[in-house]
């Protein structure tokens, strides 16, 4: 359980570790990068580096945490991989629910998979689940992260590749939005950005703005139109 630098979260809980690329979205991945100097650094958790792993005695830590935190599930993997059976994330969401002292966030490419698990479920209110939509034609996440019956419903629009003006954000809760950071990051036009924060306005939806990223995030920072964004739903 480590804390983050996450502007959105404030811990990370990885029971899962390791990935594979799922879109457009994926091609610059901060965690592939990020497991392969934890291999190099010996990190046993990251022999098999990005391979998906799971860490069974990993799944109690949020027991341990009595301090009220906002946790980000799966920093280091995508909980509904392929590769992570349903008794296995049926495991994990036991673990978050008897842990309600905080609220955790469950981001997926992979919203097909959530769908099923989810199916009949009536998902903890201290669980908010969420889909990446990256680019136009990824609304059918969008989609199927409705058909889920959960209390907040959230967009990671990270990295914003293209504009999302034709996209319907009815029924989601919160939208995070940043540029891609780091060598060989895509550039984020300012216009898909307004777009998005004009929508959420319209629509009563929190949103966030996390950066304009680049090779220096930190110089670039993360103020639109001379204000920043870091709205929060309402807990």
């Amino acid at each position: 359980m480590n804390q983050s630098r996450i502007e959105w979260t404030e811990r990370t809980w990885n029971p899962i570790t390791g990935c594979t690329k799922q879109s457009e979205g994926c091609q610059n991945c901060y965690a592939e990068k990020m497991a392969k100097r934890l291999k190099a650094m010996k990190n046993p958790r990251y022999s098999e580096e990005f391979k998906v792993s799971i860490h069974p005695d990993l799944f109690c830590k949020p027991l341990d945490l009595k301090k009220s935190s906002i946790i980000f599930v799966c920093s280091m993997s995508d909980l509904f991989h392929e590769e992570v059976d349903f008794v296995t994330i049926e495991k994990i969401f036991k673990v978050m629910e008897k842990a309600n002292q905080h609220i955790f966030q469950v981001l997926t490419k992979r919203p097909e998979r959530m769908v099923e698990f989810c199916k009949g479920k009536k998902i903890p209110d201290n669980i908010w689940l969420g889909t990446s939509v990256e680019l136009e034609k990824y609304q059918y996440r969008i989609d199927l992260l409705n058909q889920i019956d959960v209390k907040i419903r959230f967009l990671s629009c990270e990295p914003l590749l293209g504009s999302l003006k034709n996209n319907s954000f009815k029924g989601i809760s919160w939208i995070v939005v940043g540029g891609e950071s780091g060598a060989n990051s895509r550039p984020v036009d300012i216009e898909w950005v307004r777009e998005i924060r004009d929508k959420c306005e319209a629509l009563k939806i929190p949103f966030f703005f996390k950066q304009w990223g680049g090779w220096n995030k930190k110089k670039n920072g993360h103020v639109l139109d001379g204000k920043e964004y870091k709205e929060m739903p309402n807990i």
